[in-house]
């Protein structure tokens, strides 16, 4: 982007923040629903400093903008940020935060601007209490873009349609059900549900409001007597329902309201009613019509952990669309290695193009579940690196030397959701790619091993993949594994496997739950290494509780061979050696009835036995 555009852009921000007696605006990555990716009506960040990462805070003041963001992006946002005028601030253990760094600059008296629509009831909270201590006052009830983004785009308005009747063990009507027990176990009237996950798994509804996760922007209120007046709403744009679509949800108990009809209706709430919300995943300004009195039982919603325990039909589903991706990255790898084998010159969009193009043709194929990473040599080393037709990197090496080529990419399937990633030798690798890449799969392999407690706490295992790196005086700055979802978002709370993160009782670690093992190694400016598969909690053996309780261990469900030509046999154990052999029968055999030709070669030798 034009890094003068961006200095108009901030200089036009600054007189309004000056015409309405504001010393300083936030400007987070959000919307009203709190999601990960946004339609580009709520990209406001993007648009104010031209930095392209999923997550950051932007700061501006009369004299200072600052962008916050974590070291998956800082060699990244240093360069677009580079000339124009934000400076970037690393988010790091012990370095001051965005609001701290207001409640450390800004005078007594002063006032701060944040768009409540995009402002969660958690971060709210948060501001306060840092503000309230240095009597600045926080306002939320204004949108500062409005006057200066003249060409702001539209709200989407993609149709709504059904996840497929065949891949969905359960009813809206079932899931209703047991949302509205969760809710009368919490004591509550109502429940007000913001998430677009959540929305979209409790009606089997699946839209394409946002790039690359099937959601559509809807809230959904719930009150606790499924026998109520409009029990069960869902305040929607009316015209991406079709009649059927309408039919389909009266027949289930919910009804259809305008999309900016939730305020007006949670007005309606009285003092006599307790609404359950996750203050999370709530934006203040959804609540700005609400009267006082109202009393609030903020947690986790239920259908968060609901979804996140997949049913052995949902699983076996998922088994199904990790075969058809499996299958697909057969033909991929065979057709890219041949392609790089005849002489010819490939770059990192190649490889997006070549990966959507033998994915769409398997069944069930919707679209990418995120934004491909293909990252060569020193961009690898950028975790979430983005090839784009203005920067991007052929993959050439020259003679007698080589590199590394990290893949990280995924698809939505109507029978599930995968995330991927595979690191391939271009050329001549080095002992130190090895060592490198050999020390991260004894991570991975740590991990896919490992038996821990029913319930535990899921940050805490993180210490048992990161136990071969360590050892090595090694490390990542990323989590180790996320929830995925089925056919929704490739981000999918609530477990997180990172021992950065807290260990609310919400992060334990139940059967059924979908997650990813992807440790990784950066070598900034050289090369980068991730290997990531996603994994099932499953029972160890007998399900039934032992004298020291019921364990769970992994099932690994991804089916593609990982890269034998980039190891140091000589690093790995016995046992490393034997789970690695173990997987490669297992992939060989999900696959090879799924392929033929140069792809079931590429397969037949990709798997053989170290």
């Amino acid at each position: 982007m034009n890094k003068q555009v961006i200095h108009e852009r901030i200089a036009s921000l600054r007189q309004t923040l000056a015409a309405q007696d504001l010393s300083a605006i936030i400007v987070p990555s959000a919307d009203p629903h709190l999601s990960e990716y946004l339609p580009e009506y709520w990209q406001a960040r993007l648009w104010l400093s031209g930095f392209t990462g999923s997550v950051g805070t932007l700061v501006v003041t009369a004299d200072f903008a600052g962008l916050w963001t974590d070291s998956r992006y800082w060699v990244h946002a240093a360069a677009q940020l580079d000339g124009t005028g934000i400076s970037l601030q690393k988010l790091a253990p012990g370095q001051p935060n965005h609001i701290d760094w207001l409640a450390a600059h800004l005078a007594e008296g002063d006032s701060v601007a944040v768009d409540g629509n995009v402002l969660s009831i958690t971060e709210q909270d948060r501001l306060l209490d840092a503000f309230d201590a240095h009597d600045i006052t926080l306002i939320t009830d204004r949108d500062l873009l409005t006057d200066i983004w003249s060409d702001r785009p539209a709200l989407p308005t993609a149709s709504l349609y059904q996840h497929d009747a065949q891949f969905v063990a359960q009813s809206a009507s079932e899931k209703l059900a047991a949302v509205r027990a969760g809710m009368m176990e919490a004591g509550a009237t109502h429940h007000l549900l913001s998430s677009l996950d959540d929305i979209a798994w409790l009606t089997n509804l699946r839209g394409a409001d946002v790039d690359y996760n099937p959601v559509f922007l809807a809230h959904m209120l719930i009150d606790a007597d499924s026998e109520a007046l409009n029990s069960a709403t869902l305040f929607i744009d009316n015209n991406k329902v079709s009649s059927e679509i309408a039919q389909y949800l009266q027949d289930n108990g919910i009804t259809l309201a305008d999309y900016d009809a939730v305020q007006a209706a949670l007005a309606t709430l009285t003092a006599d009613d307790l609404l359950l919300l996750d203050p999370s995943k709530v934006a203040v300004g959804t609540l700005s019509q609400m009267g006082d009195g109202i009393g609030f039982i903020e947690q986790m919603a239920p259908s968060t952990l609901l979804k996140s325990v997949k049913s052995e039909a949902d699983i076996d589903h998922v088994r199904e669309a990790m075969r058809q991706d499996g299958a697909a990255l057969c033909e991929f790898f065979a057709t890219f290695e041949q392609r790089l084998d005849n002489g010819e010159r490939l770059s990192e969009l190649d490889v997006d193009s070549m990966l959507i193009d033998v994915r769409s043709q398997q069944p069930h194929y919707v679209s990418p579940s995120f934004p491909t990473i293909a990252g060569f040599n020193e961009n690898g080393a950028l975790p979430h690196y983005r090839a784009t037709p203005e920067k991007f990197s052929y993959l050439d090496v020259a003679e007698g030397e080589g590199g590394l080529l990290l893949i990280d990419s995924g698809a939505q399937y109507q029978n599930g959701t995968t995330d991927i990633t595979r690191v391939v030798g271009i050329g001549q690798v080095s002992s130190e790619h090895k060592r490198d890449f050999t020390t991260v799969l004894k991570a991975h392999i740590a991990l896919a091993k490992a038996h821990f407690p029913d319930g535990i706490a899921s940050p805490l295992i993180d210490a048992i993949c990161r136990a071969p790196l360590w050892q090595a005086q090694m490390d990542y700055g990323h989590g180790t594994g996320h929830g995925v979802g089925y056919f929704l978002n490739v981000h999918e709370g609530p477990q997180v496997i990172a021992y950065s993160a807290s260990t609310p009782k919400e992060r334990a670690m139940k059967e059924g739950m979908i997650s990813s093992n992807e440790p990784g190694l950066y070598r900034e400016g050289k090369w980068g290494i991730r290997i990531e598969n996603l994994v099932v909690n499953t029972p160890v053996g007998n399900p039934a509780e032992t004298e020291f309780g019921s364990f769970l261990n992994f099932e690994t469900i991804t089916y593609c061979p990982i890269e034998t030509r980039l190891i140091e046999p000589s690093l790995l154990t016995q046992i490393e050696i034997d789970w690695l052999n173990d997987y490669h029968s297992q992939v060989y055999a999900e696959l090879k009835e799924r392929v033929d030709g140069a792809a079931l070669e590429w397969l037949t030798e990709r798997t053989q036995a170290i």
